[in-house]
């Protein structure tokens, strides 16, 4: 239930960004989900992508900096109070989210919501026990 993703080191400067983008690109590694975050030197580009290992080669091969990292997506009601439905529950176990961004395809009326936990595992198994739907990595990836 959990899903890679990978991390891009970048300078922040102008075509770093454009870079990625083209040799994912040209190898026809698909971005499903991202997040940037920057501070005036660098930013951290967080990817889901169809082939995570590809992606991962080929960035490394530019000379980028790529790490790899498991997250979670998860199915959120896509009304007021949906989110903090589930962060209500991670709340009640005392699991903290790192960070979160949303994932570009919507999975029947509910959005997806990517989450990096510090405890991924017990997350899940809160989250799964209360009802709610932790995507397989496969699934995501194709959608």
């Amino acid at each position: 239930m959990k899903v890679e993703q990978i991390s891009i080191f970048i300078e922040n400067k102008s075509g770093r960004l454009a870079e990625v983008a083209t040799a994912l690109g040209e190898v026809e590694v698909n971005i499903r989900a991202l997040s940037l975050a920057d501070t005036s030197d660098f930013g951290i580009l967080r990817l889901i992508v169809n082939d995570s290992e590809k992606a991962k080669q080929i960035l490394k091969e530019k000379g980028f900096t790529v790490s790899k990292t498991e997250v979670v997506a998860i199915e959120v009601p896509d009304r007021p109070g949906g989110l903090a439905e589930i962060l209500h529950v991670l709340d009640q176990d005392g699991i903290n989210v790192e960070y979160m961004y949303a994932f570009v395809e919507r999975c029947g009326g509910n959005a997806v919501i990517i989450f990096r936990f510090d405890e991924t595992d017990k997350a899940i198994q809160c989250l799964v026990e209360r009802g709610f739907n932790v995507l397989e990595g496969e699934r995501l990836y194709q959608m």
